[in-house]
């Protein structure tokens, strides 16, 4: 597949090549092709879950019957460089497990963070950047 072939809004996630992202939430019904596409950029796997060492990025696929964002984010903050983003990638309205952008604001301002963009990443999902709160700025 040629770099991001059909995906071009990979690039506004903002990784580059080198860098290590991380998965969480993985399902049967994430977008494969997405996944290689972050891959294609990145120039490495995704790393998974179990993954233990520090990140430049996470990416966490979230329904609404997943459980608590509030807890995922908090554990994904855990592994994550300073400054780094966490996309949340979400089920497009009228799709089956689609979060309301309203509860992931509310999940991110509860753990520290707060949400900065949202658009349309993939056919069936969206994503949603969010980044820790400055302190003092």
């Amino acid at each position: 597949m040629a770099a991001n072939a059909g995906y071009p809004a990979v690039d506004r996630l903002g990784f580059e090549s080198g860098q290590v992202v991380q998965e969480f939430g993985w399902g049967d019904d994430v977008d494969q092709d997405l996944r290689e596409a972050i891959e294609d950029l990145t120039d490495n796997e995704l790393a998974d879950e179990d993954y233990d060492d520090v990140t430049d990025g996470a990416i966490v696929w979230w329904r609404e019957d997943d459980g608590d964002l509030v807890d995922m984010l908090v554990d994904v903050q855990g592994v994550l460089e300073g400054g780094a983003a966490i996309w949340v990638f979400s089920p497009k309205p009228g799709r089956e497990g689609h979060v309301d952008h309203n509860d992931i604001q509310e999940a991110a301002t509860t753990s520290g963070m707060h949400a900065m963009s949202t658009f349309p990443i993939a056919e069936d999902w969206s994503a949603t950047k969010l980044a820790t709160r400055g302190r003092g700025r």
